[in-house]
């Protein structure tokens, strides 16, 4: 018997075998040849077939080990687990788990929670719902399921950004005929960083192209290996459309609650999250509430970030009024003073009084808010040594496939030889300008924004400013694995921030002899400064940074103009001005 071993995945390329052999993936095709399996060098194959290969090779197979990540990463615990981690063990019960639907545009998310709506919601009274307050419940097998109606990793990633991970478990919604595509691989990347269990429904089953096995080939290769496979995932085929499939993905749904611990206090301290909120210009502000842990009941009072009020009225999903609703209960209330963010915290105190102390506090400490907070490589070495960090986690986003890949193995050869004690983790790589979606899912995993011969979407860098996200640009490879490494020995220095000025309009353009186009244009907001740097953006893409060459206010040469005028602008080095074009003006401030 051979003396050579090898440990191999539930699931594995072929290449990825190849090179665990030392051999040529050439040469592993044949014998899968041989062996009746045709599979090309990118393919993915289940243990058995791969432990075949492997003995014809002289090599005896053993599984690998699966290495729990809950150990390593249980610190980013969501905030209302933290707040009743201090409930009595033998005061708590099993409570409903909450489900979330994320997945790619038009893979059916809405149809599928329609689906379920429709053939499943407790008592049978779907044609009794009649309002939207982001959630319903569902009974299956005597048993209630809660989910939550607003579809998008969006959404999802707001409610982690305040701490509060709304959902116990995610369903990600895969079209069995298109297969993994972007916004399914950013899906997953957002409930892998929440570490929130995750259920396939592979939908639209019924088309004539569907093709299941190749979509779970797609899904091994990000690490969802399916049970059937002899992995971790299950995958339920269904299809929201014909209603197939509906009872086995609710059973499924059962059976990863009954695994994980869901559980509450219905008598303890009364903690949830708002899932969304409005104003009715009838009724005032309406809040939708998730209840996470003990009784809410009418008439108690309620903070919810920077808005606190005593309940007025409460309602069911149903729109019926109600006294009362215990753990894993979605409600509408109405009694807010204001509007409370999607994602919050809400809790009960014990008086209006208490609530306004609190409300006022959180709005003093906001003022008071540092930029300390924002995560950045720069301070990366001190945070670790203040204990305050063990992980860097980074969201890549590169211009093609081709960059992205030696970028990613670069930086994961960097975690295997890493002398530091801080360990490095790639949350998320994605061909593509960095947009809204990238930061708020740096923000909820305290991640850093990286991006290789990118562009930062305007909306994108103004989200980042706000939510303390630091976005890294790079245009050479080494230089973005140097700047990652020097942060994790301390060495790395001080970068410089973007700080926003002002913004304008162009509303004409003026071609001037020998000394080129002059946009004419309307200050929107903040003002336009001569020595200052300007960015031009069409639509969503950004086609000039520069200088500003000249500032003229009517005939007169200006160093800044306000807010409300119309000014003329020249640009250095650069004439292609289009009426519509919008003007940013920022500076670069050094950080630290």
């Amino acid at each position: 018997m051979s003396e050579k071993k090898i440990e191999i995945p539930a699931a594995i390329g072929v290449r990825d075998l190849a090179q665990k052999m030392g051999i040529s993936p050439i040469d592993a095709i044949k014998k899968l040849m041989v062996n009746g399996v045709m599979a090309s060098i990118n393919q993915t194959i289940d243990y058995d077939t791969a432990a075949i290969v492997a003995a014809e090779f002289g090599y005896e197979a053993f599984p690998e080990e699966q290495i729990s990540e809950e150990k390593e990463e249980a610190g980013e615990i969501p905030l209302w687990r933290q707040k009743i981690a201090n409930e009595k063990t033998a005061d708590l019960v099993n409570r409903p788990p909450v489900v979330t639907i994320l997945g790619h545009v038009d893979h059916g998310k809405t149809s599928l929670l329609d689906a379920i709506r429709q053939t499943e919601v407790a008592a049978g009274e779907a044609g009794g719902i009649t309002q939207h307050i982001g959630a319903y419940q569902v009974e299956k097998e005597g048993r209630l399921i809660t989910f939550l109606d607003t579809p998008g990793h969006a959404a999802f990633t707001a409610m982690r950004a305040r701490g509060a991970q709304g959902a116990d478990i995610v369903v990600l919604v895969v079209a069995a005929d298109d297969g993994v595509m972007p916004q399914t691989r950013e899906a997953i990347a957002h409930a892998k960083a929440a570490r929130v269990p995750m259920i396939v429904a592979l939908n639209k089953i019924d088309k004539p192209n569907a093709n299941p096995d190749r979509v779970k080939n797609q899904l091994a290769e990000l690490e969802l290996v399916p049970d059937e496979w002899g992995g971790n995932t299950i995958v339920v085929p269904v299809s929201a459309k014909q209603k197939k499939g509906i009872t086995d993905l609710l059973a499924s749904i059962l059976l990863v609650a009954d695994s994980i611990e869901i559980r509450a206090n219905p008598q303890g301290k009364v903690i949830g999250t708002v899932i969304e909120a409005e104003v009715d210009k009838t009724k005032g502000v309406m809040a939708s509430l998730l209840v996470q842990n003990s009784t809410l009941k009418n008439g108690a009072v309620v903070v919810a970030g920077l808005s606190q009020g005593r309940i007025k009225a409460m309602y069911d999903y149903k729109g019926k009024p109600v006294q009362k609703a215990g753990p894993s209960i979605p409600v509408e209330v109405l009694g807010m003073n204001a509007v409370p963010s999607a994602g919050e915290i809400f809790e009960v105190v014990e008086s209006e009084r208490v609530a306004r102390e609190i409300v006022l506090k959180r709005q003093e400490a906001m003022k008071n808010q540092v930029t300390s907070a924002k995560m950045s490589l720069e301070d990366l070495f001190a945070r670790f040594k203040a204990g305050e960090l063990k992980e860097l986690r980074l969201i890549l986003k590169a211009d093609v496939q081709g960059s992205l890949e030696p970028i990613v193995k670069e930086i994961n050869e960097l975690a295997k030889t890493n002398s530091s004690e801080i360990a490095i983790k790639v949350l998320h790589a994605e061909t593509g300008n960095i947009g809204e979606n990238d930061v708020m899912l740096a923000s909820a995993s305290k991640a850093i924004l990286i991006g290789f011969n990118v562009q930062a979407e305007v909306p994108a860098r103004r989200l980042a400013e706000t939510e303390g996200v630091s976005i890294r640009m790079y245009d050479i490879i080494y230089r973005l694995t140097e700047d990652i490494e020097k942060a994790l020995k301390g060495m790395l220095q001080p970068e410089f921030i973007e700080k926003h000025i002002g913004k304008a309009q162009v509303l004409a353009v003026f071609p001037i002899s020998k000394v080129g186009k002059i946009a004419g244009c309307r200050v929107l907001e903040g003002e336009l400064r001569r020595n200052s740097k300007i960015r031009l953006t069409r639509g969503n893409d950004i086609v000039f940074e520069g200088e500003v060459a000249s500032l003229r206010h009517e005939k007169e040469d200006v160093r800044d103009i306000r807010a409300g005028f119309d000014c003329g602008i020249g640009l250095k080095n650069f004439n292609d001005l289009v009426v519509g074009d919008m003007l940013e003006c920022y500076s670069l401030e050094k950080t630290g």
